[in-house]
């Protein structure tokens, strides 16, 4: 097994019933955080640190995120007659971010099952798994952390947060101990999905980034359908542990769970915020609105 992490699977089957109606017709992958649909960001969070070979999970109805990273000929053509070459920059940056493919879950089974439709593609490699969900500020640095990790190690590694006892049922929650070595991570030794907050091993919730060794598949293939009829990664890390070390990278800041309505429009905000052609008049709307009864 390589200790490189070179390619990268984006679970994206899911119905997005959160954002009904406005994922009816439009995969709620797409939908667009200022100007860039939510998916981008975690394709450019892959690319950032390297990996340039990523594999989207997509179902029916989401072709437009295939689409949405294959190069337009008709509409670079229309661009350049037009001579608008800053626009035509872009589009032509989006589609040389990283090889993206595509493979239909064909079923919603889970996401244990979709991380294991990704096993013809990884083949016996390292990877890592982004949830779409979870945006990630690039800044705070938590995907290049856990693959440093994980090449210094050469063991899974999953993200960790610590989460208020009112949303510990929405997570994975994992029991852990420090390693004590400097290195901020921490050992996991076992990983509940979805505990009442009375039987949660800790507060330290799985925050959709993974970086996996190959021996996952083999335990998802193992694993039988678990918390609501699907198949869990949570239910498959715990077995993994039981068989090679997993660890945990924890961190604090930087996460934006954008299939909640509320935290979609704290992270649009937030980025709006970032940009030099919209951030000082945004700022200054808010100052003014906020300043009103």
């Amino acid at each position: 097994m390589s200790s490189r992490v070179t390619k990268a699977v984006i679970p994206a089957a899911g119905l997005g019933t959160r954002f009904l109606p406005a994922s009816k017709a439009v995969p709620k992958e797409m939908l667009a955080l200022v100007d860039k649909p939510a998916i981008q960001y975690v394709v450019e969070e892959a690319a950032g640190v390297g990996i340039d070979d990523v594999l989207v999970i997509t179902g029916r109805g989401k072709g437009a995120i295939e689409d949405h990273f294959d190069r337009s000929p008709e509409l670079e053509s229309h661009l350049e007659a037009g001579g608008k070459t800053s626009e035509l920059d872009m589009l032509r940056a989006l589609s040389s971010l990283a090889r993206v493919h595509t493979v239909r879950q064909g079923e919603a089974r889970g996401l244990g099952h979709a991380v294991g439709t990704a096993r013809a593609h990884v083949g016996d490699e390292p990877f890592a798994v982004l949830l779409g969900d979870d945006i990630m500020d690039p800044e705070v640095g938590v995907l290049a952390g856990m693959i440093r990790a994980f090449e210094q190690r050469g063991r899974t590694v999953i993200a960790l947060r610590r989460v208020p006892p009112e949303q510990i049922p929405l997570y994975g929650c994992a029991a852990v101990e420090p390693l004590g070595d400097g290195s901020g991570l921490v050992r996991v030794l076992d990983v509940v999905e979805k505990p009442a907050p009375e039987d949660a091993p800790s507060d330290l919730a799985m925050m959709g980034r993974y970086v996996f060794t190959p021996s996952i598949f083999a335990e998802i293939e193992r694993t039988p359908p678990g918390r609501g009829g699907e198949i869990q990664v949570t239910d498959a890390i715990r077995s993994l542990i039981a068989s090679e070390e997993v660890y945990g990278y924890p961190f604090e800041d930087g996460r934006y769970d954008v299939g909640n309505k509320a935290d979609y429009l704290r992270a649009t905000v937030e980025l709006a915020l970032r940009r030099e052609d919209l951030g000082p008049g945004l700022r200054e709307w808010l100052v003014e609105r906020l300043g009103r009864p």
